[in-house]
């Protein structure tokens, strides 16, 4: 459809062209259009939002940023910019041991323990409704920049609304699990970054629990592999 559209603008452009130029700029014309059809493939597919090519990298913040947000909806319709929810030091009166990570996935907020009464509450993003996951368990691994690996089942699920999503995406500010990943238990779901941050606070992940990538460091740095972690709806 794109090049069917380029082609006949060009065609137009030829009929209202004195004879001469007509002529003389034939050839011309003939490689532009070819060349303009030939990008149309490409340009199509980045409108997707799923093609790295047409992200724009944030050095400062060392994040992706996905052309459809933040300042936009998926209609072209202008949002509030983005800001992060800042992390704090809150009360927190459930007896639990210290280094612990609960979760709320209503509130939609991850408490760190910190030990006597206190503990430290980040803004998270969890599973959309019918993917949530919920339950008791360790953090059995973490790892810096991890590897993104869509399961099969995630691959198809895109597939049917119309979204490819990769085998396999390195680690980088290109991926999905953004600068760090702490993995639970035996399952298939994680705490980790993301390079999409204006998602964190929202309820639109596969069931894994996302947060911004410098509250993820954050975590990353004072949790130890074994702690419990404890994610509620």
């Amino acid at each position: 459809m794109q090049k069917r559209s380029v082609l006949a603008a060009i065609m137009i452009l030829l009929a209202n062209l004195p004879v001469p130029v007509k002529v003389a700029g034939l050839r011309g014309f003939l490689i532009a259009v070819l060349s303009i059809a030939a990008m149309a493939p490409a340009q199509a597919q980045s409108n997707s939002g799923y093609d790295p090519r047409s992200w724009t990298y944030d050095p400062a913040r060392n994040v992706l940023v996905s052309p459809s947000a933040p300042d936009q909806t998926s209609d072209g319709e202008v949002q509030q910019e983005w800001s992060a929810i800042p992390r704090e030091i809150v009360h927190f009166s459930e007896a639990q041991p210290k280094g612990s990570i609960v979760i709320d996935t209503t509130k939609r907020r991850l408490y760190y323990i910190l030990g006597n009464g206190r503990a430290l509450r980040y803004a998270v993003g969890v599973g959309k409704e019918g993917l949530e996951w919920s339950g008791r368990d360790t953090i059995s691994a973490k790892k810096t920049w991890p590897d993104w690996r869509p399961p099969a089942e995630m691959r198809t699920r895109e597939a049917s609304n119309g979204r490819l999503l990769p085998v396999h995406v390195e680690g980088g500010p290109n991926n999905p699990l953004g600068a760090r990943a702490l993995y639970i238990g035996n399952t298939l779901y994680r705490v980790h970054g993301t390079n999409q941050p204006w998602t964190v606070g929202q309820a639109n992940s596969s069931g894994c629990i996302r947060m911004t990538n410098d509250d993820v460091i954050d975590l990353y740095d004072r949790v130890k592999i074994g702690s419990q972690i404890i994610v509620r709806h």
